[in-house]
């Protein structure tokens, strides 16, 4: 809490620690970075793409609707990304990735903004309206409340924040964790009973939780990254258990037995379990490549 009010309210900067606009494809002696700018394009690309669906009627018979989902799949798909940074960065030796992390948080913001925009605008701005279904729908109270949390991160995530927060800044941006179980939380209650990339998501966010929770000296060791392969994968299943158990009348057992079951292709619990076994699998590559042991 602490922490949260000298976010909202600082003190003035001193005279000269206000640093020059820095575009978003320069690095940080600003020169131009093809790594960034690249990133940069890409992080543009799925709102140019639902804008031009938009234009040329691809978003079918409710486009506001449909443009507001894809918006928000993008959100939740942004966040994953961002939290995968510092992982990549750690297991591939490849440091420069972490300096990619406050564009991607950023991005995120922004598509959060974006979200919750469309959203206002698809209820014709009536803003009363739009709080007291805040307060009343669970489902937007906990988008909310995680919006909130990614502006408080997204505001403080300047040098001079990092500065001015000191070692608390790391523990403020710890929020990021609960905020991502809020915004998978929400994309299970806005998907319903089609639950295919949420408990993808949600399998995805248990293995970035558990490489968290590995010793310092594992979380770049392919055999303990190799470990969190069935991790991840059992994790969805068992939230995807928990789901229909809780939140439906459909047979929960009979759908945690179907994550075994490959008659049909894989369900995404398992998906979740295959995209973790590619990253030891990165991880020996990229040493072999770089002529380590």
């Amino acid at each position: 809490m602490q922490l949260l009010l000298r976010a909202a309210f600082p003190p003035a900067l001193p005279a000269g620690r206000a640093r020059a606009f820095r575009w978003p494809w320069q690095d940080q002696r600003r020169r131009f970075s093809a790594t960034r700018a690249v990133t940069f394009a890409l992080l543009l690309a799925p709102a140019a793409w639902v804008g031009w669906l938009a234009a040329s009627h691809g978003l079918g018979p409710e486009p506001w609707k449909e443009g507001l989902r894809e918006i928000g799949l993008w959100t939740i798909r942004l966040l994953l990304v961002t939290l995968a940074v510092t992982p990549l960065a750690r297991i591939l030796a490849l440091p420069q990735l972490a300096g990619l992390r406050r564009m991607l948080g950023l991005g995120t913001l922004a598509y959060a903004l974006l979200h919750l925009g469309m959203y206002v605008a698809n209820e014709n701005f009536r803003l009363l309206h739009i709080g007291a279904e805040i307060l009343r729908r669970f489902y937007l109270t906990i988008g909310f409340v995680g919006l909130l949390g990614l502006v408080a991160l997204g505001w403080t995530s300047t040098d001079g924040w990092v500065r001015h927060l000191g070692r608390g800044w790391k523990r403020l941006h710890l929020l990021i964790w609960p905020i991502a179980l809020l915004g998978c939380f929400h994309f299970f209650l806005q998907s319903k009973s089609a639950l295919w990339e949420a408990v993808l998501v949600a399998g995805l966010l248990v293995w970035l939780l558990a490489w968290r929770l590995l010793p310092a000296g594992w979380r770049a060791r392919p055999l303990a990254l190799l470990a969190l392969a069935p991790v991840a994968a059992l994790g969805g299943a068992l939230i995807e258990f928990a789901w229909y158990a809780l939140a439906t009348n459909l047979p929960a057992a009979r759908i945690l037995e179907a994550n075994l079951d490959v008659t049909f292709g894989l369900r995404p619990a398992l998906w979740a379990g295959v995209v973790a076994l590619a990253v030891p699998l990165l991880a020996v590559l990229r040493r072999r490549a770089a002529g380590s042991p």
